[in-house]
This record gives C-alpha cells, sequence and structure tokens, in this order.
C-alpha cells in the first residue's frame, strides 16, 4: 500500500521524504535514529508499540540486549518535540511500551 510522505499527530508533521520534523511551525531537529523512532510511533499513532516492536523495527534487533536504549531515545525525543509545549504527544504505557496520539 502507497506509505504517506508526511506523517501528522496534532501540530507534529513528520516528512519522510525530506526528514524533516516540526511541532507547529518550529523545526525539530532529530538524530536519524531519534527520526526512525518517531517515525516508528508516528505509523502506529494511537496504537500501543511495544519495546519489542522498537528494537526490531528501529534496531533491527530480535532479541533484547537489556539495555535501556530504547527509554533513552524516547526520553531524549520527547524532550525535543515537547520542549515549551502545553499538550504532551509521547505517552508511556507501563508495561506495555509507548503511544503516540493526539490530545
Amino acid at each position: 500500500k502507497e506509505e504517506a510522505s508526511t506523517l501528522t499527530v496534532a501540530d507534529l508533521s513528520l516528512d519522510r521524504l525530506r526528514r524533516l520534523v516540526k511541532r507547529g511551525a518550529r523545526v525539530v531537529e532529530l538524530q536519524p535514529r531519534e527520526f526512525r523512532l518517531l517515525e516508528e510511533l508516528m505509523l502506529n499513532a494511537g496504537r500501543v508499540v511495544t519495546r519489542t516492536m522498537l528494537l526490531e523495527r528501529v534496531w533491527d534487533f530480535h532479541f533484547d540486549p537489556g539495555t535501556n536504549i530504547v527509554e533513552t531515545h524516547v526520553s531524549r525525543i520527547r524532550s525535543k518535540v515537547e520542549r515549551g509545549e502545553e499538550e504532551a504527544l509521547i505517552h508511556t504505557v507501563r508495561g506495555a511500551g509507548y503511544v503516540i496520539r493526539a490530545p
């Protein structure tokens, strides 16, 4: 199926072709792996994405390396995307994973 080249959740947009992320009018600078992780969350907007799914799809690990690599990256993305914003878009679902959704 045709994948959209721009993903949007609330005022957050991710342009997959230009590799550009914006929150409202503000450009959000992300490292390549952070971009991939955010893209994965946005492709599954409104659905919980597990740590295992993220490890497989973003890092290509088919096992849990027992590190907090996912948590570290999510927290870094969160600080960049949500800085100075009223509404949080990225949520931790305890014991399950992460979800990105419009408030």
